[in-house]
C-alpha cells in the first residue's frame, strides 16, 4: 500500500459492542476481504490476527484494543478491534477519543445488551458518527426487526434500515439494499475462511417485493426529514435520485442525526462487502468532521487543528504498550501537520522535549517502518520515552494541549507481594510498566499494613495483569483476596485549626494553619485553595501546606480509605520568623485534616454496580430471590421469549462469587454482566462492619 493518501481517503474507525456479538470475527473477516490476510482466523481456535495476546486468545476474548489497516475502494481504512468486556471498557474510552467513526457491531438474537448502551454513551460523549451492524443473522432467534426496535428503545438511536435482509436463521442468504433496490445473495456451498466470495447482485426476489417497498419508504422520510431541501422535494412529488439518497444518508450520518443499520454473519462471510462499502460511503474521512480545538498554552485560548499537512504539528497519545521486539510504543493520532521520524518534538502535557524515533504503521502485533506520518492518520511511535496516554505532542512553534480522554475510576483492590525477595525489584518494574500502558490499573503502597495495593476495574481485569506479570516479566506474586475500593467523604462544612510547635534546643519548629473542609459533589476530587491574605502565611509555606493536606486525605477518618470530593481553603495562620519551616506547616495542615476530618460527619461510600442478569425463565425466581440477599434495588425485568433479563443497581461487594451462585442455581444457563455506575454512602450497619474489621 502506498504510505501517502488524500486525507479524504481516510477512515479512522472501530469496531464496538457487547462481548460476544461477534466484533473480532466481523474484524477479521474484514481484513480478509480487504485482502491484507490470507486465511480467516477463529476466536474459539485463538488464531485471529487481532487478538494476539496468549490471554485473548486462551479466554477467547478481546482484553487490548488492537489496531491495523485495510485498503478499500481507494482508500486507507485504520481499523481499531475494542475489548467487549466491561473490565477493559477503558480500551473503548481511548480509542473512541480519537475515532472518527464507529461500527456498533449487535448480536441478531440478543439485540442491544448492557455493554452495547455503555459504548454507546461513549460514543456519544466523543461526538462519533456510528452505523450499526447486525451480526449473527444466521443463529436461531434471530430477528432483524427485533434489533432494530431495541436500538431505538434502549439506545434512543434514530435507527434507519439501510438493507432488508433475505432470509432469517438458516435461511438467511444475504440483503436487500434499500438505496439500489438489488439483492445481493451469497452462493451457497463455498468455503469463506479460504476464498473470498463477494455477493452475487440479484433482482429482488418477488416475495420481498412489498416488504422492500415498505422498508425502502420508512427509509426515504427519515433521510427527507434531515434535510430541508431534500424534504421541499419530497413534500412537491419530485422523485429523489438514489445519488441524492446516499449523499442525504451520509450527511446525516455524520451529523449523528441518523444510525444506519445492517446485517449479515461474519463467521458465515456474509454482509462483509456492503460494510466496507459503508465504511467509505458514510463514515467520516478526518477532513469531514469538525476541527479539534486546542488550547494555546501561552495564550490559553482555543484554536482548531485543521486536517492540513502544512499546519503545526498536533497529536494526541492514546495508548501505550510494552512491545518486547522494539520496546515502549505510544500510539499517536496526528490531527493536524506533519511527524516525521527522527524529529525533535515537544510533550506539552510534561513541558518537555521529546525525540520521536521510529514511526510505525500497526498491524496488530507486526510493524510497517514509516517516513512520516500526516494529519489525519493514525501511527505508533518509539522513542517517547516520557509520553503516557492523554498526553499531546506538538512542535516548538507552536505549543497546543489537546482534551486527553477520560477513565473511570478503579473499584477492586487486591493485594500483592513477590514470592521471594529476589522478585521484589522484578515486581516494581512490572506494576510500573503496566500502569503505564493501563490508566485504570493504580498502584499504591499502604504504609500503615505495609502492603502494595493494585487496582482495578474487575477481577478479571486483575487477574490478566497478573497473568500477563507472570508470563512477560516472569514474575511469580501471592494476590490477596478482592477487596471493594471503598472511599471516605465529609458531609459537612467544618472550619479546623492545625498548630504543630516542636523545641528541641536550637531553632525549633512552628506551623499554625486554619483550614476550611467543605464537601464536593461526587467527582470532585480534591481541590486545594489559598484563600490567605496580608501575609499572615509567607507564599513560600504554601506548597508545605497543600502537601500535607493531600497527604492526611490519603486516609481518612473511619477505616483509612482515600477521603474524596473535598475542597480544602487555607483561611488563615501564623508563623515565626526563626522556626517556621515547610516541613511545619506540611505536619500543621495534616494535624488539622485529621481533626477537621472528624468533626465533619463522615461516611464510608462504596462502588455500586449496574447487573444484567439473562435466564432462562425456569429460573427467575431463584435469581430475583438471591439478588434480594445482596442489597440490590430491582430497575426492570423484560422477556425475550423464554428469556428474562433483570436489570438491577447492587453494591460491588455484594457481587463476589457471584458467578459460581449463578451458575449453581440456573444449571450454568443464566449468564450476566456488570459495569460500575456510582459511589453511595454506605448504610450505617454495614459501615460499623467495615470499621471494626479495618476495611
Amino acid at each position: 500500500m502506498d504510505d501517502r493518501f488524500p486525507i479524504q481517503k481516510i477512515r479512522n474507525i472501530g469496531f464496538i459492542a457487547h462481548i460476544d456479538a461477534g466484533k473480532t470475527t466481523v474484524t477479521e473477516r474484514v481484513l480478509f476481504v480487504s485482502g491484507r490476510i490470507h486465511r480467516v482466523g477463529g476466536v474459539d481456535e485463538g488464531t485471529t490476527t487481532m487478538d494476539f495476546m496468549p490471554q485473548e486468545r486462551e479466554r477467547g476474548i478481546t482484553i487490548t484494543s488492537a489496531a491495523t489497516t485495510v485498503p478499500w475502494q481507494d482508500c486507507r481504512v485504520n481499523v481499531i478491534d475494542t475489548p467487549g468486556h466491561v473490565d477493559f471498557t477503558a480500551e473503548v474510552e481511548r480509542s473512541l477519543r480519537v475515532l472518527d467513526g464507529g461500527i456498533v457491531v449487535l448480536d441478531a438474537v440478543a439485540g442491544v445488551q448492557s455493554q452495547s448502551e455503555t459504548v454507546w454513551r461513549q460514543a456519544d460523549t466523543y461526538k462519533v458518527p456510528r452505523i450499526c451492524f447486525v451480526n449473527k443473522m444466521d443463529r436461531v432467534g434471530a430477528s432483524f426487526p427485533r434489533t432494530i426496535e431495541s436500538i431505538r428503545r434502549r439506545l434512543k438511536g434514530n435507527a434507519v434500515a439501510v438493507q432488508l435482509p433475505i432470509g432469517e436463521e438458516a435461511t438467511f442468504a444475504g440483503a436487500i439494499d434499500l438505496l439500489s433496490g438489488q439483492a445481493l445473495v451469497y452462493p451457497l456451498g463455498r468455503d469463506t475462511s479460504t476464498e473470498v466470495v463477494p455477493p452475487q447482485v440479484q433482482p429482488i426476489p418477488p416475495e420481498y417485493q412489498k416488504l422492500y417497498e415498505e422498508y425502502r419508504q420508512a427509509m426515504i422520510e427519515k433521510i427527507v426529514e434531515t434535510d430541508e431541501k431534500l424534504l421541499v422535494r419530497y413534500l412537491e412529488g419530485d422523485e429523489i435520485s438514489e445519488d441524492d439518497l446516499r449523499e442525504g444518508l451520509r450527511q446525516a450520518t455524520i451529523k449523528r442525526l441518523i444510525v444506519p443499520v445492517l446485517c449479515g454473519s461474519a463467521i458465515q462471510g456474509k454482509g462483509i462487502h456492503p460494510l466496507l462499502d459503508a465504511i467509505i460511503s458514510l463514515l467520516p474521512s478526518p477532513a469531514d468532521v469538525a476541527p479539534l480545538e486546542a488550547v494555546n498554552v501561552k495564550t490559553s485560548e482555543k484554536i482548531p487543528c485543521p486536517p492540513d499537512e502544512k499546519a503545526p504539528l498536533a497529536a494526541l497519545a492514546f495508548k501505550v504498550v510494552t512491545d518486547p521486539f522494539v520496546g515502549r510504543l505510544v500510539y499517536l493520532r496526528v490531527y493536524s501537520g506533519t511527524a516525521k521520524a527522527g524529529g525533535s518534538v515537544i510533550n506539552t502535557s510534561k513541558d518537555q522535549r521529546e525525540r520521536m524515533g521510529r514511526l510505525l504503521r500497526m498491524h496488530a502485533n507486526r510493524r510497517e517502518e514509516l517516513e512520516d506520518v500526516t494529519a489525519g492518520d493514525i501511527c505508533a511511535a518509539v522513542g517517547l520515552k516520557n509520553t503516557f496516554t492523554g498526553d499531546t505532542i506538538c512542535t516548538e512553534a507552536l505549543r497546543l494541549l489537546l482534551e486527553p480522554p477520560r477513565f473511570p475510576t478503579p473499584v477492586v483492590s487486591v493485594s500483592i507481594e513477590p514470592v521471594s525477595r529476589g522478585d521484589q525489584d522484578k515486581l516494581g518494574d512490572a506494576l510500573h510498566k503496566l500502569s503505564d500502558e493501563d490508566p485504570t490499573f493504580i498502584v499504591r503502597f499502604n504504609s500503615e499494613t505495609g502492603q502494595t495495593l493494585m487496582s482495578g476495574m474487575g477481577e478479571l481485569h486483575l487477574e490478566v495483569l497478573v497473568d500477563r506479570m507472570r508470563r512477560e516479566f516472569g514474575v511469580d506474586a501471592r494476590v490477596g483476596p478482592p477487596r471493594v475500593s471503598y472511599r471516605e467523604a465529609i458531609t459537612q462544612t467544618v472550619k479546623q485549626e492545625g498548630r504543630f510547635i516542636r523545641q528541641s534546643g536550637g531553632h525549633g519548629q512552628y506551623g499554625h494553619v486554619w483550614l476550611e473542609l467543605e464537601p464536593l459533589e461526587q467527582g470532585g476530587g480534591v481541590v486545594f485553595e489559598n484563600a490567605v491574605v496580608g501575609g499572615k502565611i509567607p507564599r513560600e509555606f504554601i506548597p508545605g501546606v497543600e502537601a500535607g493536606v493531600r497527604a492526611a486525605l490519603d486516609n481518612g477518618p473511619l477505616a483509612g480509605y482515600p477521603l474524596v470530593d473535598v475542597k480544602v481553603r487555607l483561611v488563615d495562620g501564623s508563623y515565626h520568623d526563626v522556626d517556621s519551616s515547610e516541613m511545619a506547616f506540611r505536619s500543621a495542615a495534616m494535624i488539622a485534616i485529621r481533626e477537621g476530618t472528624r468533626k465533619a460527619r463522615p461516611v464510608i461510600q462504596e462502588p455500586i454496580v449496574e447487573l444484567e442478569v439473562v435466564t432462562p425463565g425456569e429460573y427467575l425466581s431463584e435469581v430475583l430471590g438471591d439478588l434480594g440477599t445482596r442489597r440490590s434495588q430491582i430497575r426492570n425485568i423484560e422477556g425475550q421469549g423464554d428469556i428474562q433479563v433483570v436489570r438491577a443497581m447492587l453494591p460491588l461487594g455484594e457481587t463476589f462469587n457471584y458467578t459460581t451462585a449463578l451458575r449453581s442455581l440456573t444449571k450454568g444457563r443464566a449468564n450476566y454482566t456488570m459495569e460500575f455506575r456510582y459511589y453511595e454512602a454506605v448504610p450505617e450497619n454495614i459501615a460499623k462492619n467495615i470499621v471494626a474489621r479495618g476495611g
